[in-house]
């Protein structure tokens, strides 16, 4: 199952901030949660319980079910290239997660959210499957019907947009729109998970 309660709970528990929104609370809090989460000692924790962390984070970052991360795993596995790198690669290629990237939303979540209810369009197709992988040379959009809504005001106006755009994206915010033009490789991803320990999660 999907994990749908307090956002930045998960960000305290995986030692560092999985969201934008999480970073002030992160510096408040920098410790896990619960009533001994001052006295917890990240260092302490065994290779199975560091793995098991990564993989967690993994699941967080890209908010899929461990189902959902497991298919991802054999996906990966099938692919020619490093395992690990290829995992990230194939998450980062969901439509919700496209969608995030590109500004268009302020949170995973939200992300997952506009999808679902059918906002969000592919080549001028609705898509309402936030795990839809997105090719190379697809053209996602806002749907002109949801163009006035207040969040996607705001994504026009560039609010949710990071300082450097992702390289595989060309991004047109004031027309609500973006390209996928190449498959995103890992080094150009940017998320806090050291996937090697993933793999060696899965490979115990």
């Amino acid at each position: 199952m999907r994990y749908t309660g307090p956002k930045v709970r998960l960000s305290r528990r995986a030692g560092v901030p999985l969201t934008r929104k999480a970073v002030r609370y992160f510096e408040q809090r920098p410790y896990p949660p619960g009533e001994h989460g001052r006295k917890t000692n990240r260092r302490s924790t065994g290779d199975y319980g560091l793995r098991l962390m990564e993989k967690q984070k993994l699941r967080w970052y890209y908010d899929v079910s461990e189902r959902q991360l497991r298919r991802y795993w054999d996906l990966a596995l099938r692919k020619p290239g490093a395992s690990g790198a290829e995992l990230v690669t194939l998450l980062e290629s969901r439509l919700a997660s496209l969608v995030l990237r590109a500004g268009l939303a302020p949170s995973i979540y939200a992300a997952r959210q506009y999808v679902n209810h059918g906002h969000i369009a592919v080549d001028g197709r609705k898509v309402d499957i936030p795990s839809y992988l997105v090719k190379p040379g697809q053209v996602v959009t806002v749907r002109e019907r949801s163009r006035g809504m207040q969040p996607f005001v705001a994504a026009a106006e560039g609010v949710y947009a990071d300082e450097r755009p992702a390289p595989y994206l060309s991004v047109d915010h004031a027309d609500l729109t973006f390209t996928l033009v190449n498959r995103p490789e890992r080094g150009q991803i940017v998320v806090p998970v050291e996937e090697q320990l993933v793999v060696e999660f899965y490979s115990r």
